[in-house]
């Protein structure tokens, strides 16, 4: 079979995985929106879509549960590229933002911003995303300074022990600054750093959406330069790759992809580690072909997370990281495992 057959059969594969994702898709969100405190028949949530439901039916639809279900569709597919980009760019498969550090500077955003400042109501509370976002990017900034060598680039394997150290110090850091807050503060805070999504509105959404949908068509266009690194640098840079650039492009695309997905979804582990393996399995490894499926696996996974973490276990609802991470351990285990 010639490479031409081969690319057609794996481009065929891709669409036909897609089309199943899309439909699991679908399912998902229509459950998550029956499902709830309240709950909504689909007849009642097919009538408030299109304009004719009641009151009470559109209220709960588009002031709670719309936002909230946008707001995990749009991180769990930004969270499953930006692991695909940290996997590629470090050659590392059990690379995604959290272990990298991103998650753990995103966390220290947010308890620097209400310890100093102590103000989560009104126009103020809209500085969290952007404080969250900001301590991501500068920790991601430290990371790359240290695993930096001035001859040979930013080396993929100082980066991933580079990023270990520095999460476990800011996580440090971040505990230390928690047991300042108060009562109120803390659960906040605390809800936040487990991956709830719960009271997320629209102008999370739109604060969110201009980066997913710019990010993720700029890096897919870059996937051949991912399907290089897998050569390693050297064969990359005989193939006419700046390695060092490409890389460092590569990685802030990710960073600023990962950061404005947990500023917005909260602590999220695991779906950049695991939705790049699955879609992996699915279509093959050409970046081509498994990142769209990587965003679609990341996305299904962090809906179906949300939904099942405030349908099974009402009254009181259990944070979508909380069940991402009931899952996504044992997941990463095994991977160690049997990973070479």
């Amino acid at each position: 079979m010639d490479e031409k057959a081969i690319f057609l059969l794996r481009r065929k594969r891709t669409i036909r995985v897609a089309i199943v994702l899309l439909g699991v898709a679908l399912t998902v969100i229509l459950i998550s929106l029956n499902t709830g405190t309240i709950r909504l028949s689909p007849t009642s949530v097919l009538k408030a879509l299109i304009g004719y439901g009641t009151a009470e039916e559109s209220m709960i639809l588009y002031e709670y549960r719309l936002p909230r279900i946008i707001i995990t569709m749009l991180a769990g597919a930004g969270l499953g590229i930006a692991g695909a980009v940290f996997q590629g760019v470090s050659r590392n498969t059990l690379a995604d933002p959290g272990i990298l550090g991103i998650n753990a500077g995103a966390a220290f955003g947010l308890i620097a911003y209400i310890s100093f400042f102590r103000s989560l109501d009104g126009p103020a509370a809209l500085m969290i995303p952007l404080f969250t976002f900001a301590g991501g990017a500068v920790i991601a900034l430290v990371i790359f300074l240290f695993a930096y060598d001035r001859y040979r680039g930013l080396l993929p394997i100082r980066l991933i022990l580079v990023g270990i150290a520095v999460s476990a110090g800011v996580s440090a850091m971040t505990l230390l600054l928690s047991l300042r807050l108060d009562e109120d503060t803390y659960t906040f805070a605390a809800r936040w750093l487990a991956g709830s999504v719960w009271s997320r509105d629209w102008v999370n959404v739109w604060g969110l959406f201009p980066w997913i949908v710019v990010l993720i068509p700029i890096i897919y266009y870059r996937s051949a330069t991912l399907d290089l690194f897998t050569l390693g640098d050297e064969t990359a840079a005989s193939l006419g790759s700046a390695v060092t650039r490409s890389r460092l492009i590569l990685l802030a695309l990710a960073v600023a992809l990962s950061c404005a997905s947990v500023s917005m979804a909260g602590g999220i582990g695991f779906i950049g580690l695991a939705a790049p393996h699955i879609a992996k399995r699915l279509v093959g490894p050409q970046h081509r072909h498994f990142l769209p499926i990587a965003a679609m696996t990341g996305l299904v996974i962090l809906v179906a997370a949300d939904t099942i973490g405030r349908s099974l276990f009402q009254p009181n609802a259990v944070p979508a990281g909380v069940v991402v991470a009931a899952v996504g351990g044992p997941y990463f285990l095994y991977l160690l495992f049997t990973t070479k």
